[in-house]
């Protein structure tokens, strides 16, 4: 997933920092990402949704709030509504760049301003919410203890995560005026809501007011033991899977023709998780897949080994080339299924004198139907005309080339 390193002019005239996760193949729809209160714009569940909304073809825009992360201005500074107006003004940058976002996605309190921005961005078609308040107020109960100081001398230092915050009083005044009944009802757009039962800083109860106020279409989801960061991958993974699907009901994902000349494409591999071993698999502009190791290599099994998708490559290929040769002759073959398995064996099993090991796959294949013995004998022999059956045979020459 390559990304861009970015900035564009916020609100105040601060230079905001973003990154811009673009599509490895061909680039769909844009979507603006809008952190939690006081997060960033690298936090892992952020990296991880723009990873997977990446592998499906959607650009993810995510940046710092003023005052946040790697951006300039005073964060003491800002409040909920300059929050929006800096949504409003990346939504410009991608305008101007002819990547208009189409879907909105915020966490937190993010979430309550990509809820409040949406009626301001026109190009926007579906929205997304990640344990989000119903009440931006809500966020207060972070600092209620300084709240008469703050009402006192206009602004106070809170510890905030281990790190020091100046909120001002504006931003307690503005919160307090930002209830989103309203906006929530004359959305405009098709909403997912995600949110977790045990969040412990949202309550689900705000995604249960959210919802209910939402027009169709909507849908809402829980992230059964996540927590209000949704810190751990798995659950990240999980609320990336679920966007990446969920938003081609609504955003058009349709993919352009491939090139003449290639009809088998390119598949492309790339990191999903740079910590562990996860990929993204893409053959071609249509068909997605992972690949991962088992969790006793220090995987996270959520995708078959790369020896797995060998295996399957020669499994599928000789269950094709059975069916085809089957139904060539008119034979009934009701049903064929191929078990592949692979292990390494002392190549003097196979080469008299070799002290060296060779992969070895078996094939276990199971025909269904009204057959005779001869016909079995002869899809049998078939099978070991399978083109992967011959590749593997003979071997292959593999070249590589860098791509600056």
């Amino acid at each position: 997933m390559p990304t861009e390193r970015i900035t564009f002019t916020g609100h105040d005239g601060s230079t905001l920092a973003a990154r811009l996760d673009l599509p490895e193949g061909p680039h769909l729809a844009t979507a603006l990402f809008a952190h939690c209160f006081t997060c960033s714009k690298d936090i892992p569940a952020a990296r991880r949704i723009a990873a997977r909304l990446a592998g499906k073809g959607i650009a993810v825009l995510r940046f710092d709030f003023t005052g946040l992360g790697h951006s300039g201005g005073e964060f003491g500074n800002t409040t909920f509504t300059t929050n929006i107006d800096d949504l409003r003004a990346a939504a410009r940058y991608l305008e101007e760049r002819d990547m208009a976002p189409a879907l909105l996605i915020g966490h937190s309190l993010g979430g309550a301003a990509v809820l409040k921005a949406r009626a301001e961005i026109a190009s926007v078609r579906a929205v997304v919410t990640l344990g989000a308040p119903a009440d931006p107020a809500h966020v207060a109960h972070n600092f209620s203890a300084v709240l008469p100081q703050i009402e006192k001398d206009g602004v106070a230092e809170v510890d905030l995560g281990g790190r020091p915050f100046c909120i001002s009083k504006a931003f307690i005044d503005d919160i307090a005026d930002g209830k989103l009944t309203e906006a929530v009802a004359t959305l405009d757009a098709a909403l997912l809501v995600l949110h977790a039962p045990r969040d412990e800083t949202v309550s689900i109860d705000n995604a249960a007011e959210i919802f209910v106020a939402a027009k169709h279409p909507k849908s809402f989801v829980t992230l059964d033991n996540a927590d209000h960061l949704i810190s751990h991958p798995s659950d990240a993974e999980y609320a990336a899977t679920l966007i990446a699907a969920w938003v081609g009901h609504y955003i058009n994902l349709s993919p352009p023709a491939p090139p003449p000349g290639a009809p088998e494409g390119i598949v492309r591999v790339s990191e999903a998780d740079p910590n562990g071993f996860l990929q993204d698999i893409q053959s071609g502009p249509s068909h997605h897949a992972q690949a991962d190791e088992p969790l006793a290599y220090g995987g996270t099994n959520r995708g078959m080994s790369p020896y797995g998708f060998v295996s399957s490559g020669l499994g599928a290929c000789t269950a094709m080339t059975i069916r085809m040769y089957a139904r060539r002759k008119g034979w009934p073959l009701e049903h064929v299924s191929v078990d592949v398995s692979h292990s390494k064996v002392h190549a003097q099993d196979a080469e008299p004198g070799s002290k060296n090991r060779i992969d070895e796959f078996t094939r276990a294949i199971r025909l269904k139907g009204d057959l005779d013995d001869a016909q079995r004998a002869r899809l049998i022999e078939i099978a070991d005309k399978c083109p992967v059956h011959r590749t593997l045979e003979k071997g292959a020459r593999v070249s590589t080339e860098l791509i600056a």
